[in-house]
């Protein structure tokens, strides 16, 4: 949920437990400075995230601020089996349904029982996917049949795994929407907040944060629907009294800002009084949540993307991660997180699979791809993860809440992903991500409603994605409505998607920089280019990339002995090299014609 500014009973665990799984132990690290060790993974994800409610939408009407009958809604029942044939096809390994949670909306569903959200609190017509509504139900908005929707989601979820793809979905953990009421928990289940004591600002075991004696006021001049608005939209919110917002406002009256249509659980830390924490016994909000993600996990799904973690204390998830792991032990937990000085705290205390690199790889390739930057930013980020949490970092060039790589205000031409992409893919043995659209240049035109033309596809409103839409073609996933450029981007991510899934060297293999083995190189730009090698006893790859986006560059590259030696291949014998990506003869020799914005992975074999 980064940057949203715009936006029980207990069930138990002694009849799932199961043996914890075993510990990856790694590497140690090779004594070159241009070497990283890298932790084993067996299959290396490969995530295709994609936003559930735009994913199989048809409609191409895209009316600002439109209603769901005007601007239309993808529902599960359009993620069909060859729409999964195709997202296999290039070499993805799980899928990321995002916003799959009953969250807050402005569309009325009274009608078929479930209770209608007051709009001053509700960002867009469609809602915030992350602002929950109901912990234990899926959004309506989703389903063909409203009253069939988690059944949906069921079938969706084993469609997917017949496909040999496992799903992840969202876990909300740090707050949910100020119209929180689960209609769909489980019996026995205590609701967030119906036993808190509303006359503390805080208390161990209460579920939210209060504003004892004060109403909350929803934002100055928030009009959600500007001229259309309606008699929902009347100001006139009720809560009191007031409670925290999720982004850690203590006050009745958050700004627009802020992310006020939420509102702050409380994990037993006393914010207002030094963030003083009540650990002594598991608090009621830790329990509540356990049960949560167990009743997620019961629907067979393999892991969970975890929402703005270090908002939410790290002994948390050191309690809950384990917990769940017994439950089902291949569950994948991965973590949004933006604070490198907390990585490591939150891999090795709180348990995290896998963590957001963010703040590092892509903020790095982002000022490549914009050409504002060098290629000293890549090797900044593997000499700061050198120390064994590289291959737990999620790499990805979008997302949900990043800028499309084709809009104005990234990069326009979507081939600039090609060399970033590939190091995206390359650099560790970690998770890598593709955002739905992104493999057709998705450019996310358009002001769709609560939020401004700014480059993001919508998450708040109804909304189609025209060139996804071309890929979509109406339901046949067929990419007939493609231009020739598209197709051709298309292809590229497949390959190398592909490439980085099935190759030893890229899943578990180690890295070794070229960089200062080529820069006194001739033709060798090395503001532009980036050459490394990654390893393992049985399989050597050379990655070169050029990231400029006019100048071809002809360098020879340089394999110096003691890059060899740390490779296992010996200067006494002579290799060829095939490029993996972009398929032709084996070559005999490093002389390379380096064209703008292209990218090559050579495996190395004897001759």
């Amino acid at each position: 949920m980064k940057k949203l500014l715009l936006a029980g009973g207990l069930l138990t665990l002694a009849a799932f437990s199961l043996p914890t799984p075993p510990v990856h132990k790694t590497h140690p690290p090779a004594n070159d400075p241009n070497t990283t060790a890298e932790v084993p993974q067996d299959h290396k994800l490969v995530i295709y995230q994609l936003m559930t409610r735009l994913f199989g939408n048809k409609v191409a009407l895209n009316k600002p601020y439109g209603t769901i009958g005007e601007n239309g809604c993808g529902k599960f029942n359009d993620i069909t089996d060859q729409a999964l044939a195709e997202i296999k096809k290039m070499g993805v390994s799980h899928v990321w349904y995002t916003g799959v949670i009953e969250h807050a909306t402005m569309t009325d569903y009274t009608t078929q029982g479930v209770p209608a959200d007051d709009a001053d609190v509700v960002k867009g017509r469609a809602g915030s996917p992350y602002a929950i509504k109901d912990y234990y139900d899926v959004a309506p908005d989703l389903a063909v049949v409203v009253k069939n929707r988690m059944p949906e989601y069921e079938a969706l979820i084993k469609r997917t795994h017949d496909h040999g793809l496992k799903v992840l979905m969202d876990f909300i953990p740090n707050h949910v929407a100020r119209s929180y009421k689960s209609d769909a928990k489980p019996l026995g289940v205590v609701d967030l907040g119906a036993q808190d004591d509303k006359t503390k600002a805080f208390a161990p075991n209460n579920n939210f944060y209060y504003l004892p004696g004060k109403s909350f006021v929803v934002p100055a001049n928030y009009n959600p629907l500007g001229p259309l608005k309606g008699p929902r939209e009347d100001g006139k919110y009720l809560e009191t009294p007031a409670k925290a917002t999720g982004n850690d406002v203590f006050s009745e009256a958050p700004s627009v800002n802020d992310w006020f249509e939420t509102v702050k659980l409380n994990y037993g830390v006393d914010y207002e009084n030094g963030r003083k924490t009540h650990f002594e016994t598991v608090p009621d909000t830790w329990k509540k949540m356990r049960d949560i993600l167990v009743f997620w996990a019961g629907k067979d799904v393999d892991g969970f993307r975890c929402d703005m973690v270090e908002m939410v204390p790290v002994e948390f998830w050191a309690y809950v991660i384990p917990e769940l792991k017994k439950v089902k032990p291949g569950l994948v937990f991965i973590g949004e997180a933006y604070n490198p000085q907390e990585y490591k705290t939150y891999l090795d205390k709180g348990k995290f699979d896998f963590l957001y690199d963010k703040v590092g790889l892509y903020d790095g390739l982002r000022k490549l791809m914009r050409q504002e930057g060098t290629t000293e930013d890549i090797t900044k980020v593997w000499k700061d993860e050198s120390n064994g949490f590289s291959s737990h970092m999620l790499r990805f060039l979008e997302n949900h809440d990043e800028q499309r790589i084709a809009s104005k205000d990234f990069a326009t031409d979507p081939r600039r992903a090609i060399p970033a992409m590939t190091v995206t893919a390359t650099l560790g043995s970690g998770p890598v991500m593709l955002y739905f659209g992104q493999e057709v240049g998705e450019p996310a035109r358009g002001a769709e409603g609560f939020s401004s033309e700014d480059g993001r596809t919508s998450i708040f409103d109804y909304w189609g994605v025209p060139e996804h839409q071309k890929w979509l073609n109406q339901g046949k996933f067929d990419g007939a409505k493609l231009s020739p450029e598209q197709k051709s981007l298309r292809d590229f991510y497949s390959r190398l998607l592909n490439v980085a899934s099935t190759n030893e060297a890229i899943r578990k293999g180690r890295f070794y920089e070229l960089q200062d083995a080529n820069n006194l190189g001739k033709e060798y730009d090395q503001r532009h280019l980036f050459t490394y090698l990654r390893y393992t006893d049985k399989q050597q790859l050379l990655i070169v990339v050029n990231f400029s986006a006019d100048k071809t560059y002809r360098p020879v590259i340089n394999l110096p002995a003691e890059a060899l030696a740390a490779i296992g291949l010996s200067t006494k014998k002579f290799y060829t090299y095939t490029d993996l990506l972009n398929p032709e003869e084996p070559r005999n020799t490093l002389n390379l014609t380096l064209a703008p914005l292209s990218a090559y992975i050579f495996e190395i074999k004897s001759r």
